[in-house]
């Protein structure tokens, strides 16, 4: 097992409503080494979302530890949440959320906007993450000239521009046909495979998850493994 990245303590998450006390997430207990690539699966409302929500640092548990890389993120205040999700987390996300006034090129180069880098640099750092997703070619397109597959690699660019610590995926193809999903699927697995990428992502589709190195199930808050701490197996070629 490879050094420890991501591990998960007593994590629980309720909302109130009212007087009534909803429970969402119940004694979560998770360890992942650096370099994993993980699927969570479950059906909707089982919390698995909620979950990659406290992994990435958009939302705070209950109660419990969110430890990544060394630092309880869980303790952090928004203000630390926020700086500490520019420099480490990157997403991706079922609907891509490019903004449509904005070529490819603007698209991927905005989290670097938050940088002190220079303008060279910055297109240096983009042209590098697109042509990762090959799209070299299509800088100056808007996301309206791309094709749906197209607009997810424009969006995994922009997740990984940053070089970040860990990427988060919900429901990554979820709205694409199932070559354009394929693709995308082969597309994450080389950003783990090639570029050690520590992968944590959501999906309904088992055949998504078979990409991953491990599947968590979670079934109304609760994960499908009995007892203990679950260990994501090291990583497979």
């Amino acid at each position: 097992m490879g050094e420890t990245l991501i591990s998960i303590e007593g994590l629980r998450k309720h909302y109130k409503r009212d007087e009534i006390d909803i429970p969402v997430l119940d004694d979560i207990n998770i360890e992942v080494a650096r370099g994993e690539f993980l699927a969570l699966m479950g059906p909707s409302g089982s919390g698995k979302t909620t979950l990659l929500n406290m992994i990435a640092g958009i939302d705070k548990p209950s109660s419990g530890r969110v430890t990544i890389d060394g630092k309880n993120i869980a303790a952090f205040n928004e203000k630390q949440l926020a700086k500490w999700r520019a420099r480490h987390v990157g997403f991706i996300f079922q609907l891509y959320n490019l903004i449509p006034v904005l070529t490819a090129f603007e698209n991927v180069e905005l989290p670097l906007l938050l940088t002190g880098l220079s303008k060279s640099k910055r297109r240096e750092h983009v042209m590098t993450a697109l042509s990762v997703v090959g799209l070299a070619d299509r800088v100056g397109h808007y996301p309206r000239q791309l094709s749906g597959g197209q607009e997810q690699r424009v969006a995994i660019a922009r997740a990984v521009v940053t070089d970040p610590t860990l990427l988060v995926a919900d429901e990554p193809t979820g709205d694409l046909d199932a070559k354009a999903a394929e693709e995308i699927l082969e597309l994450i697995k080389r950003l783990n495979e090639e570029f050690n990428k520590t992968i944590i992502m959501v999906t309904h589709d088992p055949r998504a998850a078979s990409y991953a190195h491990a599947t968590l199930h979670l079934e109304k808050g609760v994960l499908s493994k009995s007892g203990g701490v679950y260990e994501v197996p090291a990583a497979h070629n």
